[in-house]
């Protein structure tokens, strides 16, 4: 097989997230985008390369994958990859392997574009579908409205605030401050905001980061969330709202989002701030 894997290191994190930017095109399956790569970057740009895997074939970046957590691997492949047999059975060797050093034994999770040929070789390996996600798009060609409450671009002054704002959204977020500024200044934060939206007191009640994959192309949000006090009153919707308007200012054709199917509130959330549903999404699941 010509085909290598790789450990692209913080030298090659850029070539990853430039692969990813061109990846992105209207109507493409849910995959990884570089907003994913962005999110996680707030952990530093060191380990962030040393969770990310590339697969090549004389040079040219074709898969790109994010260990995101114990035994979950985002993976994505080039658009005109998505069907190429050798690239197909080189990834599952990789993923099936634990010594190839991509999954470990036992449990384990991967993400991949409906359509790629390595779902169906990990089918036909045992993989199992896993629990749905529902995808959302808005189309960005035509004006976006007023959110109807006060927004805000947060800059280094405001990070503890949006900080403060996530880890009163998610329970289980331990996200601060420095985190933020780590996550700003990585590569693919060069095409990304973050925004809170106010209420009338003046008290921040939701936070969102967007990331834009250049011009023409879908842009994401990742994450979104409303402070756990200040539910049920809209903020979800007008942030969105906002989210889609910045992305709309950096030149995104639409703007993505995908979220479990069995959170309700959010899927009902994202509708109400114009994104179409699309067709659910599954993940192939391997038991111990």
């Amino acid at each position: 097989m010509t085909i290598v894997l790789g450990r692209p290191g913080v030298d090659g994190l850029g070539a990853a997230v430039g692969a990813l930017r061109e990846w992105q095109y209207d109507g493409a399956p849910m995959q990884l985008h570089p907003g994913d790569l962005g999110w996680f970057w707030r952990f530093g740009a060191k380990e962030a390369a040393a969770e990310v895997r590339t697969w090549s074939r004389d040079g040219e970046i074709l898969g790109v994958g994010l260990l995101d957590g114990t035994g979950l691997l985002r993976l994505t492949v080039a658009p005109d990859a998505l069907l190429d047999e050798e690239l197909a059975r080189r990834l599952l060797a990789d993923v099936t392997e634990p010594e190839r050093g991509v999954l470990p034994a036992g449990e384990a999770t991967i993400e991949a574009p409906v359509g790629a040929l390595v779902r169906e070789l990990l089918s036909e390996d045992g993989w199992q579908a896993d629990e749905p996600w529902t995808s959302l798009c808005r189309d960005l060609t035509e004006p976006v409205e007023d959110p109807g409450v006060r927004i805000e671009v947060v800059g280094p002054e405001r990070a503890r605030t949006f900080a403060d704002v996530l880890r009163a959204a998610f329970a289980r977020s331990s996200f601060s401050a420095a985190q933020w500024q780590t996550m700003a200044a990585g590569l693919p934060y060069a095409d990304a905001r973050c925004l809170l939206a106010y209420d009338d007191q003046g008290d921040a009640v939701a936070a969102v980061a967007v990331w834009s994959a250049g011009p023409g192309r879908p842009g994401a949000l990742e994450p979104m969330g409303v402070h756990r006090e200040h539910r049920r009153r809209g903020y979800g919707e007008a942030i969105t709202v906002a989210a889609a308007a910045a992305l709309q200012e950096l030149g995104s054709s639409s703007a993505i989002v995908c979220t479990p199917s069995s959170n309700v509130a959010a899927v009902a959330t994202y509708r109400s701030a114009g994104f179409q549903q699309r067709p659910e999404v599954r993940d192939l699941y391997r038991g111990p």
